[in-house]
Order: structure tokens, then C-alpha cells, then sequence
């Protein structure tokens, strides 16, 4: 019999008679799949966990099959943070130092990617059956924020019009995260009714986010999701959703490592070739090894040779 890993969880939960949803998630074997090829710094460690538990929060609720690829171009001793996680909440995350960069364990977001204030954060939305021509969906804004938290909070209000509340906290063990939004809310033609209702949804809100505000990180770090569920809402009517288990998933392959390379183009790559007598690259991600020597590269730049010039030629008779 099959048994399912419950250690990495995500619970979605909506409020009774109010338009706002939630979201818990605890991510451990995930987390240290991801950072068992690499020593990241305790800074760097921490905020690229918590982008870990906020691209799953965000990815529970993808209306698409697709990826939601979410990125921080830094200016400081980090110049990259990658995490991708699809609808199958399937995450991989990997980070980009500067050479050299010295990382102090309590320096914070600003100092690691927005030193001077050129930080850009993007979100990427992928669906993965996109039809010919069609791009993916890109949102990028200044890195506006002190933490992982505000910097999606500010991100979603500005981009999706959204009122979104996050609270994320990660170690070397777990990554977690509480996630509260407020949802549009379609009402009837009663305008009394209509109004009742958003003074309604706005209280529910309100007071979600206060008790939300009471969580402490160390108690986020330390404590399961259903006794969170139950220490802060206790008082409140909520519904429960069938978890979800995140898993780490990598999607590279030779092929697209291939692509890569021939996106180098055919010189650079020789040149390399000359250099080196073969390529290897480790992906990013899960650390896999892919090799191309001077014969596979060849092949990447081979022209194809079209169909008609493989058809034998008919006889001719004279």
C-alpha cells in the first residue's frame, strides 16, 4: 500500500460567511532537498526559505496548469533568488551570490538585495500548455519592503489589487508560512444587502489579520499547522480544505540544458569546446551533471536536413 508523506503540508481554510480564505504551510523535507547541494549563508538560507512557504501559498491557488516562477534580482551580496512551484505544488529554489560576498547572519533584506535600491522582484506566471506565440504572464516592481513578507504583500496589492496578508519564517529545518486574503465579494442587486455584506467581509478581515499579527516567527517555526489553526482562529467558524503536500521536484533536462547552449551560439560554444574538451554544467537547482563533448555539441548546431532531400528519386525511364 501507498502511504503519502505528510511532513510537508499546506491547509487551506476559508472563513464562514465572509469572503477571505487562508492558508498554512510547513515545508521541511522540500526545504533541505533544496539546500542539500548548497551552503547558503544563515541570511541568505532564511530568505530564500521563506520565499520557499510563499511560492507554495501563492501557487495553492493557480487557476492554470503552469508554474509560478518568483524571482529577486538583488544588488548586493545576493544577486539572485529563484523559486519555482506549480499548480502540483512541485517547488525547486536555488540562490546566486556575488563572488566573494561576505554575508552577516542578522543582515537583512536591504542589505543583501536592495543595498542601493536597485532590487527588482518579478513574478512569472508559466502555464505549461501554452499555445504557439503565447508568452508568460510577468509582473516586475521595485523591491519595496523590509521583508520577504511585504515585499509579495506590496507586490500583490499593486499588481493583483488584492489585499494579502503573509507570515513566514524558515530555518535549516522548516519552512512555514500563514497566508490571509481578501476576496472580491459578487453581491446582488440589494444595495443594502451588498453593503452589509462588505462591512462584514472588512470585520471578518480585519480581525483575521489581527490575530494573524499575534504570531510570533519562533512560534511559527516551532508549531504544527493544526495547532496554529486552532490557537489563532479558535473563536472563528472556518472550513477546511484536504491538505496538499509539497514536494521538490527538478525539471531540467538534456534537451534544455542543449537549448541553452545553443542560445550561446555556435562560436562561443567552440571556443569553449577549445578550451576545455568538454562542457560540463551542473544544474542549478538539484546539482545534476550534464555533459556535451565537441561531438554532441556538434550536434546541437547540425542543420537538419529536410524531408524531400531524403526521398529517393523515382526512375527515370528513357
Amino acid at each position: 500500500m501507498t502511504t503519502v508523506d505528510t511532513k510537508d503540508t499546506l491547509q487551506k481554510f476559508i472563513f464562514d460567511n465572509a469572503a477571505v480564505r487562508g492558508e498554512l504551510v510547513e515545508i521541511s523535507d522540500t526545504w533541505r532537498e533544496i539546500q542539500a547541494r548548497h551552503g547558503y549563508p544563515k541570511a541568505v538560507r532564511a530568505m530564500l526559505g521563506e520565499m520557499v512557504a510563499a511560492s507554495a501559498l501563492l501557487s495553492a491557488n493557480l487557476k492554470f496548469n503552469g508554474a509560478i516562477v518568483m524571482q529577486i534580482h538583488g544588488d548586493g551580496p545576493v544577486r539572485l533568488l529563484v523559486v519555482e512551484c506549480d499548480a502540483g505544488l512541485r517547488i525547486r529554489a536555488t540562490a546566486k551570490l556575488a563572488p566573494d560576498a561576505e554575508v552577516a547572519d542578522d543582515a537583512s533584506l536591504t542589505d543583501l538585495l536592495n543595498a542601493n535600491g536597485r532590487g527588482r522582484f518579478v513574478i512569472t506566471l508559466d502555464p505549461a500548455d501554452k499555445v504557439p506565440g503565447q508568452q508568460p504572464y510577468q509582473g516586475i516592481v521595485p523591491l519595496h519592503g523590509e521583508n520577504m513578507a511585504t515585499v509579495i504583500e506590496n507586490y500583490m496589492l499593486r499588481s493583483e489589487q488584492m489585499d494579502t496578508k503573509l507570515w513566514l519564517a524558515a530555518d535549516d529545518q522548516v519552512s512555514r508560512g500563514l497566508l490571509l486574503q481578501k476576496l472580491p465579494r459578487h453581491t446582488g442587486k440589494d444595495d443594502q444587502v451588498k453593503q452589509a455584506t462588505e462591512e462584514e467581509d472588512l470585520e471578518t478581515w480585519n480581525r483575521a489579520v489581527m490575530l494573524g499579527s499575534t504570531l510570533k516567527q519562533e512560534e511559527l517555526l516551532t508549531t504544527d499547522i493544526q495547532t496554529l489553526l486552532t490557537r489563532l482562529f479558535w473563536e472563528e467558524t472556518i472550513r477546511v480544505f484536504d491538505p496538499q503536500h509539497p514536494q521538490f521536484h527538478c525539471s531540467c533536462t538534456r534537451e534544455k540544458v542543449g537549448n541553452m547552449l545553443k542560445m550561446l551560439g555556435q562560436e562561443e560554444v567552440e571556443s569553449a569546446l577549445a578550451d576545455l574538451g568538454e562542457l560540463g554544467i551542473n544544474c542549478d537547482f538539484c546539482g545534476k551533471h550534464y555533459a556535451f563533448d565537441k561531438v554532441d555539441c556538434a550536434q546541437l548546431f547540425a542543420t537538419p536536413i529536410a524531408s524531400d532531400a531524403m526521398t529517393p528519386a523515382e526512375d527515370t525511364k528513357h
